[in-house]
């Protein structure tokens, strides 16, 4: 039996109910495998007037799909604003990815895509994880260390080693066992995911000029260098580290499939620059497909018919590429 994938809409009042629509609209042209959207159907209702079916099991999700948009619905967010988030809505969001990861966990459907939440919504109900990916790894019985969240475009893909921390804390987050596991992580999602047999990453020094041989400090030597060195004992191909502003442009990307960054700007940066439209946010080392657009809520244009569905539709279909992949026996 096919299983649809399982979106999570994100916060009710941003743009998350906007391009699931917009992504089904673009199903056919996308040739996007078959999904539900869940969450509260009044969301999409307040912003798009397209087919829409309620559904209560995977197998109707997969006979509607080519003729209404299927929703599992969790009206639990009050009279939903767009623009306007609230606790309800929070809640509501929170709901809508309890479900989507029992789906995919309980093998209902094939892989989860989730839709960009407020943080600090979030927080104010008592959501004590640094965002979506620690909280499905969680669910998933994954270690923190041992999920990577990367960020993949046509021409980059990134991985911040640090995620959602204040920078002056980073120096301290940083440890040797931690970039060995990013790493170990990040090669095994890379053959897993994507088919690369022998992933090449490059690691970005945390110092301008990575160090200056320890001279803008010492992370490089003491941190990086030692960690390179086991993942490259292991048999991994790492390199680095390599200062920060020469591995982004065109003839640097050519040299790697991923860059290991020390912490969040440093990665993101290179990728929504490059990729906006069209990042995808994939959570590596769990047992599970997860992918999400690599966006935030866009409050401040949602409802108005502003919201550009390109991430939404690469985040689905990179979860049906990687679902058909693990679905292949290992060579």
């Amino acid at each position: 039996m096919i299983r649809p994938l399982a979106i999570s809409m994100g916060d009710p009042a941003g743009i998350g109910p906007e391009i699931i629509a917009k992504a089904w609209a673009a199903r056919h042209s996308a040739k996007l495998p078959p999904f539900l959207a869940v969450g509260d159907s009044r969301a999409i209702a307040r912003v798009w007037d397209g087919p829409t079916v309620r559904v209560s099991d995977m197998a109707t999700a997969v006979s509607a799909f080519d003729e209404a948009l299927p929703i599992l619905s969790v009206d639990d967010a009050g009279e939903v604003t767009p623009g306007a988030p609230d606790v309800e809505g929070a809640r509501c969001a929170l709901h809508a990815l309890e479900l989507a990861v029992g789906l995919v966990r309980s093998e209902a459907a094939s892989a989860l895509v989730t839709g960009p939440v407020s943080k600090a919504q979030l927080y104010s109900i008592g959501f004590n994880h640094p965002g979506q990916t620690e909280f499905v790894a969680e669910r998933c019985g994954v270690a923190g260390a041992n999920a990577v969240m990367m960020l993949a475009g046509p021409s980059l893909r990134v991985v911040p080693i640090t995620t959602h921390v204040p920078l002056a804390e980073v120096s301290g987050l940083l440890s040797v066992d931690l970039i060995v596991a990013k790493g170990r992580a990040t090669a095994r999602g890379l053959s897993r995911n994507f088919g690369i047999a022998t992933p090449r990453l490059a690691f970005a020094g945390l110092n301008p000029h990575a160090g200056e041989s320890g001279t803008i400090g010492r992370e490089e030597i003491d941190l990086l260098e030692p960690a390179i060195a086991q993942l490259r004992a292991e048999g991994i191909d790492a390199t680095g580290p390599f200062a920060a502003d020469t591995l982004f442009h065109a003839r640097a990307r050519a040299g790697y499939d991923v860059v290991l960054c020390c912490y969040h700007d440093q990665a993101l940066v290179p990728i929504k620059t490059l990729h906006f439209d069209e990042g995808v946010n994939i959570t590596l080392g769990l047992p599970i497909v997860r992918t999400s657009p690599d966006h935030g809520t866009a409050f401040g244009i949602a409802g108005q018919d502003r919201a550009h569905p390109g991430a939404m539709i690469a985040a689905i279909a990179m979860a049906g590429e990687a679902t058909q992949r693990r679905a292949q026996p290992a060579n």
